[in-house]
């Protein structure tokens, strides 16, 4: 869960993650959203894969990714047992 923590810790990630809530894109349409070089924004997307918070498929020369809901429900359930 290490990864995780680490990829939540950068805004940038975060808010390709709250870009991703609406559904899949592709790295061409999330890079339309940010004024990054669009090797920073595969390295974020790449640190995103890494951690298990986003599924990613290939198609044709295009990678589409979306929400991994599965890694958010492992992190609300971390921070659900820490309250007693």
């Amino acid at each position: 869960m290490g990864n995780i923590w680490e990829a939540l810790a950068d805004s940038t990630r975060r808010e390709i993650l709250n870009i991703l809530k609406d559904g899949e894109l592709n790295a061409g349409q999330i890079h339309e959203f940010f004024d990054i070089t669009k090797p920073s924004l595969s390295h974020h997307l790449t640190i995103l894969k890494d951690a298990g918070l986003v599924n990613f498929r290939k198609e044709r020369q295009s990678i589409y990714y979306s929400l991994n809901i599965n890694a958010f429900n492992e992190v609300i359930s971390y921070i659900k047992g820490l309250k007693k």
